[in-house]
């Protein structure tokens, strides 16, 4: 509904339950066009299926709104041009960069930048995170 009501130009789906569900948190597979970095619906992580289309111009530009948010959990790129992927993947601020459809691997760690979260899951990064570590300086070759 916030995007209907900034003026975001509803392409599909909607408000209410998908059709033949009359209980549950459910939404409706939604897609929004003529949506800019300053919606609510552009700028924060709706964990749902809902597609906000933002135009660009540029590579440059493309960026610039995918960064321009507190959030950084994913980011999905599409392009044949292998050096634009390469580049894209470096200059996106978030914890996982999805790249021509291709999934994680198996073990790929999980998790955000930002206010996405800090810490990863799965993998050996994920491991790592239950781990602590000391430093200690001056040990003794003595044996105790």
């Amino acid at each position: 509904q916030v995007g209907i009501d900034e003026g975001a130009r509803l392409v599909a789906g909607g408000t209410g339950r998908p059709e033949g569900l009359n209980k549950g948190y459910y939404v409706r597979p939604t897609v929004f066009a003529d949506v800019n970095n300053q919606m609510r619906i552009a700028r924060e992580e709706i964990f749902g299926p809902v597609l906000s289309i933002i135009p660009f111009e540029n590579e440059e530009e493309a960026i610039e709104i995918a960064n321009d948010t507190p959030y950084g959990l994913t980011n999905y790129v599409q392009t044949q041009d292998g050096a634009r992927l390469n580049r894209m993947a470096r200059s996106l601020r978030s914890g996982m960069v999805e790249m021509n459809g291709q999934p994680r691997g198996a073990g790929a760690p999980f998790g955000g930048m930002k206010q996405s979260g800090n810490g990863r899951e799965g993998g050996v990064f994920g491991i790592e995170d239950f781990l602590e570590v000391k430093a200690v300086s001056g040990w003794s070759n003595e044996n105790d």
